[in-house]
């Protein structure tokens, strides 16, 4: 199994260029995305829930992270991950995701675990101007998760900027190739896939 990292900021592009290089894979590939393994705060109250800084490493369960790929990269299925959004919960399911020919992996701190990140033949970071991220995420968080402006603007300023000076610019040292303006790149998807589907990447 070949496995693809996919790291940057929030509203930087990783689900659409995860997406695009899935399309453009003749291969059997499976998509895991790091949001699905938020730590579970189902027994808070939703303004405590609503606190949680969702933007910290800490916010993940990165063992299970770990566990579920490090299982179909050995050729074990696994249960789907998943979370609500705008409840600020879990929402697993007994789906079963089979192991694949590409698995890409894309996340926020999606290179913070060593462990992980050497589970990654290859690593992209997705770098893009702060105003566009925030816009993206703006547009998404109103139309997507059903939020409201003042929350989002509030979470930008005490979360998603701090975290991200602090932890998520850095990662970019640990990709292989970094993907400027964001997940429409078509250049590095169609020269990534050319490689993949030629076999020449293994």
């Amino acid at each position: 199994m070949l496995t693809i990292g996919i790291c940057g900021a929030s509203g930087s592009g990783k689900s659409t260029l995860a997406r695009s290089l899935l399309s453009a894979i003749d291969q059997d590939c499976v998509l895991i995305t790091q949001d699905c393994y938020y730590k579970d705060h189902s027994h808070l109250p939703f303004s405590e829930r609503e606190e949680i800084n969702y933007d910290e490493p800490d916010a993940f369960e990165h063992e299970l992270l770990f566990s579920d790929i490090q299982q179909l990269v050995n050729g074990q299925p696994i249960t789907r991950k998943g979370y609500d959004y705008a409840e600020h919960m879990r929402a697993d399911s007994d789906e079963l995701i089979h192991p694949s020919d590409v698995l890409v992996f894309e996340g926020i701190h999606a290179f913070y675990d060593p462990m992980l990140r050497n589970l990654l033949d290859f690593k992209l970071f997705v770098q893009v101007d702060p105003d566009i991220c925030l816009l993206r995420r703006v547009r998404r968080d109103i139309n997507k998760r059903g939020r409201h402006i003042d929350g989002i603007a509030l979470q930008y300023l005490t979360t998603v900027k701090p975290m991200f000076e602090r932890y998520i610019r850095n990662y970019s040292e640990h990709a292989d190739v970094i993907v400027a303006g964001g997940g429409k790149n078509k250049k590095i998807v169609d020269v990534l896939a050319h490689y993949i589907n030629s076999g020449m990447v293994k």
